[in-house]
């Protein structure tokens, strides 16, 4: 490669980047999951496309797509608020391990007698299809008001099953159909407790280092935390376990840590994972050879209208039955079942393996994951207007922006405070805030300017307070900061926290 050459994918590059962000806004508006458009902009540049761009490559597209998913997963997990979806582990283990299996074999039987796929082939598709996709679930229900047990099973199942249904395609796409079963199943279990130990290991250890060292630049500690969650995925990999589950849990664990400078983390890994979806939906747009969709589009239908109506409904009553869920969660909870990236990069794993009809199985994958998106993730409103399902917390307060920096001299930390639209510390009074003993709001900036606060300062939406607590009181004056934010100046006493 020459620096011509450089120049010239530059410049592709970067019109690709800013075509894709300005997208981002129309799908924002259509309700429309952006990988749509990201595969679209693979297609038009593709070989059927109007630049003709061929590109076939299946191994590199499996490599970059792994590599990808780790960044979305570990985006994922440090967006994700642990307080929100710890009331639903348990039901969202289950579903995305118990109700994979069952949404797997319901799906391939569709594909064996329905489409006429031989059993090895039908496994591949169902175990790929089953999965829900991270990147699709995130950017879908954030933007929708559903109830937050819902929110809760539907992002955490979002992060744990990439795991098993990983391992599921390989085994059924390296040796076909498995006579034993119960060794795949342990096969299974022991990954994902491999995964998970290494994961809960790395994200302590990694949260615990960043709280207690102070680097010398704010920049350090994005890169920090996003290095954690890459080597959480590495070691569970190399350890044989699962690394996707490794680098989910590791990341949800930082992302909840009251680390140092972390807005700016979390804006650091949106940035990150914005482009791992960009670069890798472009990419297996690209990947794609449209004119040779045609004869796969109806069994593509065939078995995406099995799985949307029977095998994903089915999964969700067979796992939530033990924890009585309301049926109209559980109905929202099988609408709400997003495919995207995930099912078309694990597509890739029985061409690598030069399964029979690779390419059908990828090419039906892909129309499935079209069809049913552009289906689903606009409807998804409107099923749970039907419902009558919303957020019935969504009118509350909204959470504070808390960025804290350490003190690493003066052994503290000074904690901006930022008090968004709608926050109940609006006409609190500073005294009021009840700070635990060593810490104090030092500053306020209010409309650009900045003042000294006395103890009967109003604080208001929009203003910006400056908070210095010793290290011993840091997390409770975080923690109270927080909870006037959300209940008020009687927050504590009228039983909330």
């Amino acid at each position: 490669m020459t620096v011509h050459h450089l120049n010239e994918i530059l410049l592709i590059g970067s019109a690709v980047l800013l075509v894709a962000v300005v997208a981002v806004r129309l799908a924002s508006r259509s309700g429309l999951p952006t990988l749509l458009i990201y595969l679209g902009i693979g297609v038009v540049i593709g070989q059927d496309g109007l630049f003709g761009f061929t590109f076939d490559n299946v191994q590199l597209t499996q490599v970059l797509g792994y590599a990808a998913l780790v960044v979305i997963l570990a985006e994922g997990g440090l967006g994700t608020k642990w307080h929100q979806i710890k009331p639903v582990v348990p039901a969202a283990a289950v579903l995305s391990t118990v109700g994979l299996l069952v949404s797997v074999f319901i799906t391939a039987g569709a594909a064996h007698y329905l489409v006429g796929l031989d059993w090895r082939q039908a496994l591949i598709i169902g175990a790929v299809v089953s999965s829900t996709d991270a990147a699709a679930v995130f950017s879908v229900l954030r933007n929708v008001s559903l109830p937050k047990r819902v929110t809760g099973v539907l992002e955490a199942e979002s992060g744990f099953n990439d795991a098993p249904v990983v391992i599921l395609v390989v085994s059924f796409s390296s040796a076909g159909p498995v006579d034993h079963w119960y060794s795949l199943l342990g096969e299974i279990s022991l990954e994902l407790l491999i995964g998970a130990a290494i994961g809960i290991a790395v994200g302590w250890v990694g949260a615990y280092g960043l709280k207690s060292v102070a680097l010398p630049a704010s920049g350090l500690y994005p890169i920090a935390v996003m290095a954690i969650a890459v080597g959480a995925y590495a070691t569970g990999a190399t350890a044989h376990g699962s690394g996707f589950l490794a680098v989910y849990v590791a990341s949800l664990i930082l992302g909840n840590a009251k680390l140092p400078h972390r807005p700016a983390t979390r804006g650091f890994a949106e940035g990150l994972g914005w482009i791992a979806q960009i670069g890798l939906f472009v990419l297996l747009g690209l990947l794609v050879t449209p004119h040779e969709l045609g004869d796969d589009i109806l069994p593509a239908i065939i078995i995406g209208l099995f799985l949307t109506l029977v095998a994903r409904p089915t999964s969700v009553v067979a796992s939530l039955l033990p924890f009585r869920i309301p049926w109209r969660e559980q109905a929202i909870m099988s609408w709400a079942g997003l495919r995207g990236a995930v099912p078309i990069v694990l597509a890739t794993i029985p061409m690598v393996a030069d399964v029979p009809d690779s390419k059908r199985i990828f090419n039906i994958v892909f129309v499935l994951v079209i069809i049913y998106t552009l289906v689903q993730g606009p409807t998804l409103p409107w099923v749970a207007k039907a419902l009558d399902l919303g957020d019935r917390d969504a009118s509350g307060a909204a959470d504070l922006g808390i960025e804290s920096a350490p003190l690493e001299r003066l052994q503290g930390h000074l904690l901006s405070v930022a008090i968004p639209e709608g926050s109940r510390m609006h006409g609190v009074e500073v005294d009021e805030l009840r700070l635990p003993s060593g810490a104090a709001v030092t500053l306020v900036v209010r409309d650009g300017s900045s003042f000294v606060p006395l103890p009967m300062t109003v604080l208001q939406q929009g203003d910006e307070l400056l908070v210095v607590a010793t290290d011993p009181v840091r997390d409770a004056a975080e923690d109270r900061l927080r909870a006037v934010g959300r209940g008020g100046k009687l927050a504590g006493w009228l039983g909330g926290s």
